[in-house]
């Protein structure tokens, strides 16, 4: 019999979509991937030398559980340089990916009773880890005229004796929108004075357009420091999905536990990729700029396309490499005999009638949008965006 905690995680509403998408390209048929949420790029050449170096000189043992120190100081200096925060190595925890830095803080920090705060949408795997860990998420409804920002009179609404953290996710996956200082620092306050944690999932940081910037709420004060954990990595940044290679900034107590739990799940990220992280961190980062630059071109040319689209609008996203289109006008419409009534509907539909996929935003917490990523060619986003359009025009 399986554990009781497998009866808590729903099939991902994605599974439908990504397993029908895989059949018709084993089938030979030209599927356009709007749904993939990993750079198309190559990792940089000399993160990937650092990495061959490292084979060769035979660094392919075990490694402290929470990384070299070597690697941490290089998080040290980049957090203290770019996003204004002192951390010592007590503060660092390496693990292997942004996810499982998330789950490690869940299995630290909750359990039964708690109460965990998530803004929606919100990405995927944030409820599940809530849940697997025997707490309860308490979903945050954002709006899209608020740049789907969470407003912190609606905070303050959901906070109970209960509460012991809040997620946030800036810039946004599936949104693509940052959060401004001033709620940041209203966030702080109302954290600060309910005693509750903040989880700040910072792994788009890099991956803002039109001259914006990001912020990093630990920056506020010394006290929010103490009160947030923040979580980044290298998959998105430095095109490093495979990598494997997150870390966790926070108080030297959760650091300590999440150690001790990771000691005992997957030990030490792998030497070889810790080693290729150094070399992203302290490295050149014209290469960043570079991928940043082209995202940016990618956006502007697809939201331009949505929004010439029948039934579609697209706020411009301010950050990563995600649009979430309102498709709601389109929802109660039909193609022949098949009803169009939510937002996996048309998801499989567009998969079947115009061979392109992506997710639809029920998976986010959002019915009515759809997630698009930008994060493939501009052949494929002209391609793609064109099947759309000739694949909804067949709507009535």
């Amino acid at each position: 019999m399986l554990a009781e905690r497998t009866k808590k995680i729903k099939p991902s509403p994605t599974l439908a979509v990504d397993s029908k998408a895989k059949e018709m390209k084993a089938k030979g048929l030209d599927v356009v991937n709007f749904g993939v949420g990993e750079p198309d790029f190559d990792t940089p050449e000399h993160i990937k030398e650092a990495a061959i170096k490292a084979i060769k000189d035979g660094f392919t043992k075990y490694t402290p559980v929470g990384g070299i120190d070597e690697l941490k100081e290089a998080i040290i200096e980049k957090l203290e340089k770019e996003n204004k925060i002192k951390y010592k190595k007590e503060n660092i925890l390496v693990s292997c990916g942004a996810k499982h830095s998330l789950y490690n803080i869940a299995q630290a920090l909750f359990g039964p009773g708690d109460e965990v705060i998530i803004p929606a949408p919100y990405w995927v795997s944030y409820p599940d880890q809530v849940l697997l860990n025997d707490a309860k998420p308490v979903i945050l409804e954002t709006y899209e005229e608020d740049n789907f920002m969470l407003l912190p009179e609606l905070l303050k609404e959901k906070i109970t004796k209960k509460t012991k953290a809040i997620i946030i996710n800036s810039p946004s996956n599936p949104t693509g929108f940052i959060y401004t200082g001033k709620v940041l620092q209203e966030i702080a306050e109302i954290a600060l004075k309910n005693n509750i944690y903040i989880i700040s999932d910072e792994i788009y940081e890099k991956l803002i357009y039109d001259g914006m910037s990001h912020i990093s709420i630990a920056s506020f004060s010394e006290e929010i420091k103490e009160r947030t954990i923040l979580v980044n990595g290298l998959s998105k940044s430095h095109a490093m999905t495979g990598w494997r290679i997150g870390y966790a900034a926070g108080p030297a107590d959760v650091i300590k536990a999440m150690t001790n739990i990771q000691s005992q799940s997957t030990s030490n990220p792998t030497s070889i990729a810790q080693k290729a992280a150094v070399a992203a961190l302290k490295g050149p980062q014209e290469c960043v700029e570079e991928m940043r630059k082209e995202f940016e071109k990618r956006r502007n040319y697809l939201v331009k396309e949505l929004n010439n689209i029948t039934g579609i609008s697209c706020k411009m996203p301010q950050g990563a490499f995600y649009a979430f289109p309102n498709v709601k006008q389109i929802l109660g419409k039909k193609a022949d005999s098949v009803a169009i009534n939510s937002s996996m509907d048309l998801s499989i539909y567009l998969l079947e009638k115009a061979q392109v996929a992506l997710v639809p935003g029920s998976a986010f917490g959002a019915e009515g949008y759809i997630r698009i990523s930008y994060a493939t060619s501009m052949e494929n986003l002209s391609k793609g965006v064109e099947r759309i359009r000739n694949a909804l025009e067949g709507l009535k």
